[in-house]
């Protein structure tokens, strides 16, 4: 085995046997393949493998699978072994495990100093984690970190030094190291876990770039904890990306205020993305209230907009369900899209409103 291979492999998922594809063995019991394919260099079979060993208590078999993997320096086998190692009670040994690694700084540090903080070296692990906070995933770690550790104000100033104080940006890359506005982001944080949430709301509005992570806003979510209604709608009505107004409308559904959040929805945006994500938003509350025509409605109406039918769309509004289109003449669809291929990684949201609505009969 080689370090180099293992990682290319994983990362691309090319040349190797993919983790669903060891999911769906095992779940066809061919537990023998797995545990072949894992002695032959597999990664994700051997993952798997040494994972049902751990369950079934045979460790030690579990760690001599993972054994030539973590011989050849890789990380996520050492990680591997250093969960397997923790969960079994044997902290100290992942402990040292781990430790090489976590000199190289990013994703092993990381996991190094959580692992420290859960095992009572808290403080260990913020000096470390201190050193290396130009690293935004360090940093938000030093932060997570510390709480309850009686350090709040120590680390906001840590961060807020981060935070130019004349300088603007002309982009999110603009500054090397931690940006000013994932440095905001922390610091707020912060301030709201100190029950500060005026200041933070405020440090949240002097973002310039970075609002929104992994399709979540920050603000938007500080807002709804704390019942902020009015400003939430305020912030909604500017927040170009659509979050604001997403999580505006889920707050609404929450409090039984249906027709609220639908309202939320319908209101007109010059943005692309907010009209896009609020039309398949919108698609799914009415589904969820068995309100399919409306439903149907909706996607219609985005699908034959301008650029509606572009992979954008194709990619993003879609549920998690996997169902066939109907076979020929079962259907009750027009001729030509009777047996239409499956698509792959779900259905659009207008046919799924419509079998929701009984407008379309799914295939047996």
């Amino acid at each position: 085995m080689d370090a180099a291979d293992l990682d290319h492999r994983a990362r691309t998922l090319s040349g190797c046997i993919p983790p669903l594809l060891v999911s769906r063995l095992l779940e066809l019991d061919h537990e023998k393949e797995v545990e072949f394919q894992a002695g032959r260099g597999e990664w994700f079979c051997a993952r798997a493998w040494t994972r049902l060993l751990g369950e079934r208590g045979r460790r030690a078999e579990a760690l001599e699978v993972l054994a030539p993997y973590v011989a050849t320096g890789w990380w996520p086998a050492a990680r591997a072994q250093a969960e397997l190692l923790e969960s079994w009670g044997r902290a100290e040994e992942a402990i040292a495990l781990a430790r090489p690694y976590a000199e190289v700084g990013g994703l092993p540090l990381e996991f190094f100093a959580r692992l420290l903080a859960r095992h009572g070296r808290r403080d260990e692990a913020l000096v470390l984690l201190s050193a290396g906070i130009e690293d935004w995933l360090l940093a938000t770690a030093l932060v997570e970190v510390a709480e309850g550790a009686g350090r709040d104000e120590d680390m906001a100033e840590l961060l807020a030094a981060r935070i130019p104080a004349r300088h603007r940006c002309d982009g999110p890359w603009c500054c090397r190291g931690l940006d000013p506005d994932t440095a905001i982001g922390l610091v707020a944080a912060i301030r709201e876990r100190q029950g500060r949430v005026d200041e933070a709301i405020a440090l949240l509005h002097t973002r310039q770039h970075i609002t929104s992570v992994n399709n979540h806003d920050q603000l938007a979510d500080l807002l709804a904890r704390h019942g902020r209604i009015e400003e939430l709608r305020v912030y909604a009505a500017s927040e170009h990306l659509g979050h604001a107004t997403r999580r505006l409308a889920e707050v609404l559904e929450e409090r039984g205020d249906v027709e609220g959040a639908i309202a939320v929805y319908r209101q007109t945006d010059d943005s692309p993305a907010r009209r896009h994500h609020g039309a398949a938003d919108l698609a799914r509350l009415l589904v969820r209230h068995g309100r399919g025509d409306g439903a149907i409605e909706v996607m219609r109406t985005l699908v034959d907009s301008p650029g509606g039918t572009d992979d954008w769309l194709r990619r993003h509004a879609v549920h998690p369900v996997r169902r066939p289109w109907p076979r020929p003449g079962r259907s009750g669809l027009p001729r030509h899209r009777q047996g239409a291929p499956r698509r792959r990684g779900g259905v659009g949201l207008l046919q799924d409103a419509a079998l929701a609505h009984g407008r379309l009969r799914p295939a047996r």
